[in-house]
């Protein structure tokens, strides 16, 4: 199976994500620096703090006491470190410019300065370039990176930069990368929920026939 073919399948299976759900690119990069060894749901209830107190600004954020900060991302798990990392990349993200002259930078230079931000590692770059600024970045993450192994398209211990590089060879002549990257990455994840968790779903899959690994956890 290409991966076209997987993505094809799997958008016939959930159909459109309308992925990443937040009001604005900032709300975007927030909750890629929330999400990191948590579930979705926790990271909107911290956002829905930082929304309740208007804290969900990169000033606010940057000037809030530690304390309180890490009070309001505590559903987010990891709260002092999370509150550490968010306000290191709230102040580095003013010292920038913020969005606008962010947006400026092509997407290799956006790349390269969101990965020498402390605390930002490149899945979480990667969130904030595709879903923030639109660019044509594939992430990868353990859902993905379970997938693609038990399809039998990679081996399991490529790097995350090896898997990137596969993914956007194998979808690079489609018209429009930005948004079928966005589309593809939202469609594994809800696969990874439904059916391809650690300890399958093999009997609700809707690539099982496909897949060499039928009941295999992982």
């Amino acid at each position: 199976m290409r991966l076209r073919q997987l993505y094809d399948r799997l958008h016939k299976a959930y159909g459109p994500q309308h992925w990443w759900p937040a009001d604005s690119p900032f709300e975007v990069m927030v909750g890629a620096v929330l999400t990191q060894n948590t579930s979705w749901s926790n990271v909107e209830k911290a956002i829905a703090n930082l929304k309740t107190h208007h804290h969900l600004d990169a000033e606010a954020i940057a000037n809030a006491s530690h304390q309180q900060l890490a009070h309001w991302l505590k559903p987010s798990g990891y709260f002092n470190i999370k509150a550490k990392r968010l306000q290191n990349f709230c102040r580095w993200y003013q010292a920038q410019g913020g969005y606008a002259a962010l947006n400026r930078l092509d997407t290799v230079a956006l790349r390269k300065a969101l990965l020498d931000v402390n605390g930002i590692g490149p899945e979480t770059a990667d969130d904030i370039v595709l879903y923030a600024f639109h660019r044509p970045v594939f992430v990868i993450d353990a859902y993905t990176r379970r997938l693609l192994t038990r399809l039998g398209l990679v081996e399991g211990e490529e790097s995350y930069e090896e898997l990137r590089a596969f993914c956007e060879r194998g979808l690079v002549r489609v018209a429009e990368p930005v948004q079928i990257f966005n589309e593809f990455h939202a469609l594994i994840v809800m696969h990874a929920k439904v059916s391809c968790k650690k300890n399958p779903l093999c009997e609700s899959c809707a690539i099982e026939r496909h897949c060499p690994a039928i009941g295999v956890s992982a």
